[in-house]
């Protein structure tokens, strides 16, 4: 589709046409101009090819989908948005050997506010022409970096900040980014003709993307720097400190505008995209907002009743009162002590557990034995 071809034209079917019809149209002209049976005729070759490749994208649901979007936005010179203005890079204005003005390759139009081919081609093929256009003009975003931080589950429970270390790719410092050793020169880039792009097909369709021998720049150096090997980056180790927002959850992303990989030729940094992984406490557990602690206490707390002292998140004590007979797994909760986020706040759950003791006394012994005969229990 590079070419401006429409396709409907080509098969002779109209844009409303079923598949079963496109097929049965395909069927019809490909036997007409199969090249065995048109030996004599070297435009019958041509002509089957031409159906071929209609067909090849008409006939499947998805790419005459993407198909229509392009052509609904006026890709094919005066189809579609009339109105909406087209600009391209030379060599876009006629396609080769028809002399039809504006049917060449539409790499960036602009179609009047609903944004360029490019962003059509980046949803169409993963972003590919979107993402490298500007690298494709000798500039280039950084690159977003990201990584995965483990936070001790405090510091996610309250805020707080932890340093990361990261490998990204920047500037080379001795050749500034333009690839060149000291002193040597540049030159056009013979590949693309100085143009920083490359016709790229994929299927039916063609974009453009960036020159591989020069990397988008559209010039080469006569000698590459040493120290980058002339791609203009260096990958550098930096630490930075990341703030982590409280109540923080293990999958929780957090986005640092430029603090990515540095742009080409004074592009915009990327962006550094920080993932969370909460560690877990020897003392704390989570539930939402709230805040689960677990106490230990022996058989006679449990039996007779006790006071517990417990620890807060903030580092205060709070007093819990152990009725007589609880049980293990019995919660008491302490209101507002929880874990604060979007102006909410939980409660922290105090779980009892009962600990048994391995090893006894003789006098602890013989009084858990009185205990088990005043209670009629068999052991």
């Amino acid at each position: 589709m590079a070419n401006g071809t429409d396709y409907y034209a080509v098969l002779g079917v109209s844009s409303s046409a079923t598949a079963d019809e496109i097929k049965k149209q395909y069927r019809r002209l490909a036997k007409q101009y199969h090249p065995d049976a048109n030996q004599n005729d070297p435009k019958a070759a041509e002509r089957f090819k031409e159906i071929s490749e209609a067909h090849n994208v008409l006939g499947d649901a998805e790419k005459r989908k993407q198909y229509d979007d392009m052509r609904r936005l006026g890709a094919f010179g005066g189809v579609g948005f009339g109105g909406g203005r087209a600009s391209a890079r030379p060599g876009a204005g006629a396609r080769p050997g028809t002399g039809q003005p504006g049917a060449g390759t539409f790499t960036d139009f602009d179609v009047g506010g609903i944004g360029g081919l490019g962003d059509l081609f980046s949803s169409m093929f993963g972003g590919a022409a979107g993402a490298r256009g500007a690298r494709a003009r000798g500039t280039e975003k950084g690159q977003t970096v990201e990584q995965t931080v483990e936070v001790p589950f405090r510091t996610a429970a309250t805020g707080g900040q932890v340093p990361v270390a990261l490998e990204v790719n920047e500037e080379c410092a001795v050749c500034r980014g333009n690839g060149a050793a000291p002193g040597a020169r540049i030159k056009p880039c013979g590949e693309c003709s100085g143009r920083g792009v490359i016709s790229f097909g994929q299927g039916s369709f063609a974009v453009n993307r960036p020159c591989p021998v020069c990397m988008g720049r559209g010039s080469v150096p006569t000698e590459r720097c040493g120290t980058c090997r002339g791609t203009g980056e260096a990958r550098v180790r930096r630490t930075v400190n990341i703030t982590v927002p409280a109540g923080a959850e293990t999958g929780t992303k957090v986005r640092l505008r430029g603090q990515g990989g540095k742009g080409t030729a004074g592009a915009q940094a990327g962006d550094l995209v920080i993932t969370f992984t909460v560690l877990p406490d020897r003392f704390y557990s989570r539930d939402g907002l709230d805040l689960i602690a677990t106490v230990p206490i022996n058989i006679a707390q449990a039996t007779l009743g006790s006071k517990v002292s417990v620890k807060t998140l903030d580092g205060k004590k709070v007093a819990i009162r152990i009725p007589a007979g609880t049980s293990a797994g019995r919660r008491f909760r302490v209101t507002g002590q929880g874990i604060e986020k979007d102006g909410r706040k939980g409660d922290l759950l105090v779980e009892i557990t009962i600990a048994v003791p391995e090893t006894l006394t003789e006098a602890q012994e013989k009084a858990m034995r009185d205990f088990a005969e005043a209670t009629g229990m068999k052991y």
